[in-house]
């Protein structure tokens, strides 16, 4: 099979990426070839070869494991079963004991941007443990297990920009790449190459890839949206992916970085348990004219033109700092909700849906969550 590379592939080649992309692990190849080689190579570096999947998964799921321990929220009920993946391989043989055991599944991250529900989820929750990343000249190889801030911290040190928008986001670089998360005009998907992903609703065989192949998307075929992706609109899992970043002032690209922190810490309410922004912005294209026309002064570029919903609550009567349970509005940044103690999931949702039901009735505004709601 021939396969067709871009520049940016091609020049990729020829730095030698494969003497440590742990492409075996990752990618399905067989043996010791690499599938997107096409060729053999050792595995060495700072990459170790990770350990095989046991051969009867089950033993290691965690029966009732509390996901309020897992989420940035603190809250959510059990998981029936509970696993933490090291590699693609052990999520995938994962899922296929899940399949075999007829257990709905899902996979977690960090667990930030989540809503669990207070009954928990009845079914295998996977999380990724994977936080092997690698830079190479300009380039940055990242498994979705590693955490945004590492890799802000890390090609901010190497004086790459490209990743600087994310000072202070929490999470994972799969759950960004999933979300195509952005902040400060930035997008995850402006520095994306590839990405790796798989289905997991195709059907499991037998085999290491039978029925069940890690495939690989162009940033074309990833159809990155605002906040959205290929991949969350069709439940699909990424593993890994490519991103070309460019050489810059490394001072500069770190106070950009530092600037974004500090902005976080001093207008988010990091010192109470939250999901992060519980709404999208709104596109300032999608609301009435007169309504655009009311929040001019706070427009701004997300890449594109749009109105923070936090200005909108801000403004919507009666919102501000209302509580239902231990979830409320935060008087610091109106678009998190945050857990005062001892909130529930149904305390959020109650609250959710009161914000959207004022917004709309003040404004005509159809307001959206970011979050995803687990049960």
């Amino acid at each position: 099979m021939v396969i067709q590379l871009s520049e940016d592939e091609a020049n990729f080649r020829l730095r030698k990426w494969y003497n440590h992309v742990p492409c075996k692990d990752w990618c399905g190849a067989s043996g010791e070839t690499c599938g997107f080689l096409g060729r053999e190579f050792p595995l060495r570096g700072k990459l170790s070869r990770p350990d095989r999947p046991p051969s009867d998964m089950a033993l290691l799921f965690k029966k009732k494991v509390l996901l309020k321990n897992h989420t940035t929220f603190r809250i959510g009920g059990p998981a029936k079963c509970f696993y933490e993946a090291k590699t693609a391989k052990h999520l995938i043989a994962a899922l296929r004991k899940a399949r075999e055991l007829k257990l709905p599944f899902f996979v977690l991250g960090e667990g930030s941007n989540l809503l669990v529900s207070d009954k928990g989820f009845n079914g295998l929750v996977v999380k990724i443990q994977d936080s092997r990343f690698k830079i190479q000249d300009s380039y940055l190889w990242a498994a979705s297990g590693v955490s945004l801030s590492t890799l802000v911290r890390e090609t901010g040190k190497r004086g790459l920009s490209g990743l600087e928008w994310a000072g202070g986001l929490p999470g994972t670089f799969g759950g960004a790449v999933f979300g195509n998360a952005g902040a400060f005009g930035g997008e995850t998907k402006d520095n994306i190459i590839w990405v790796e992903a798989l289905d997991p609703h195709t059907n499991f065989g037998m085999g290491a890839s039978k029925n069940l192949k890690v495939k690989r998307f162009t940033k074309a075929q990833c159809k990155f949206g605002y906040r959205t992706s290929i991949f969350k609109e069709r439940g699909w899992l990424v593993l890994s992916a490519l991103l070309s970043l460019k050489r810059g002032d490394k001072k500069a690209i770190q106070g950009v970085a530092l600037a974004h922190i500090k902005q976080r810490k001093e207008r988010g309410p990091l010192e109470y348990p939250n999901a992060g922004s519980i709404f999208k912005n709104c596109k300032v294209t999608g609301v009435p004219k007169k309504v655009a026309g009311m929040f001019k002064g706070v427009i701004k570029e997300d890449p594109f033109p749009v109105i923070p919903t936090a200005a909108i609550i801000a403004k919507t009567p009666g919102l501000m700092g209302i509580k239902i349970g231990g979830a409320q509005v935060s008087k610091k940044h109106p678009n998190f909700i945050i857990n005062t103690g001892g909130a529930k999931a149904i305390d959020v949702l109650s609250l959710i849906n009161l914000v959207k039901r004022k917004v709309k009735k003040s404004f005509g505004v159809d307001i959206a969550e970011e979050i995803r709601y687990i049960e």
